[in-house]
């Protein structure tokens, strides 16, 4: 096993681990170390089922449902721990996967709940070359270098967090749009949190429909917007240029991710899991 940083702030390539196959407690320990560190880390050229994928995540934590898409369904009613991200269709035109082949914004998973999963991991099945890439940014870095003034501003404010629209700024079925953000329907959290180990980190969820909760629409706009610009600055981020077989997880309440858009007559296809909370 051997353990490669991708960037001085985040991100980290496992070698020498065959995720189709059982783990020890061991390498286990070893893994869960990199990943506190470097936030994200990712195995390349793993050829994995979802009875894999499922028996993986678990030796991180208890797995979480699917969050609901756009559609109503789930896409694999065998597996309905497992999600699909994809842009594929069947012949009579029924999507497989969710988010579809646009840009995903710049995210933290499902914090429009009270309880947002703790991680993300995404298996690779297809992918288009050299689109689609991923990025992520640490927050406990972006809080760290956040301008004093910044500091003291967003300190014990808490974020409205859309639960209306996705990533990709889909509409979920059972919503309707709202256009006074102050009156977006989804969980309300701190701007900041301190984790178990005592990392501050920016908490942001989303920025379209997002608003602070006790300034005008102006206020908090103007405020999210820098906030934002900083918590989204390259020098913070990583990016995955997706090769088939990748299998890469991040931790949810301390990354947040975007996805570029892709050439929709290309086929992308990925199977994902997430974790309710972190294994004891």
């Amino acid at each position: 096993m051997e353990i490669v940083r991708l960037s001085p702030n985040i991100g980290a390539n496992i070698t020498g681990i065959d995720l189709s196959k059982p783990l020890s407690s061991g390498v286990i320990e070893n893994i869960k170390a990199a990943w506190d560190e470097h936030l994200v880390v990712r195995f390349r050229n793993q050829s994995i089922r979802d009875d894999d994928l499922l028996r993986f995540s678990k030796y991180f934590g208890e797995l979480d449902p699917p969050g609901p898409n756009p559609y109503g369904i789930t896409f694999l009613p065998e597996y309905p721990e497992i999600n699909v991200i994809s842009n594929v269709k069947t012949p009579d035109g029924t999507p497989i996967g969710n988010l579809g082949d646009g840009e995903a914004v710049w995210h933290a998973d499902m914090t429009y709940i009270e309880q947002p999963p703790v991680a993300g991991i995404l298996y690779s099945l297809e992918v288009p070359v050299g689109q689609g890439n991923t990025y992520f940014s640490s927050m406990i870095r972006a809080y760290e270098a956040l301008p004093d003034s910044l500091k003291r501003e967003i300190e014990g404010k808490t974020l409205i967090h859309d639960a209306a629209h996705n990533s990709a700024g889909m509409l979920r079925k059972g919503y309707s749009e709202t256009t006074d953000p102050s009156e977006t329907p989804g969980a309300r959290h701190p701007m900041v949190w301190t984790d178990t180990k005592g990392n501050r980190a920016l908490f942001l969820g989303r920025r379209p429909h997002a608003c602070i909760v006790g300034l005008t629409v102006d206020e908090s706009n103007r405020l999210l917007d820098e906030v934002w610009s900083h918590a989204t600055d390259p020098e913070w981020t990583w990016h995955n240029e997706w090769e088939v077989g990748d299998v890469v997880m991040w931790q949810n309440h301390l990354v947040m991710h975007r996805r570029d858009a892709f050439d929709g007559n290309t086929r992308r296809i990925m199977h994902r899991t997430q974790l309710k909370t972190f294994a004891a």
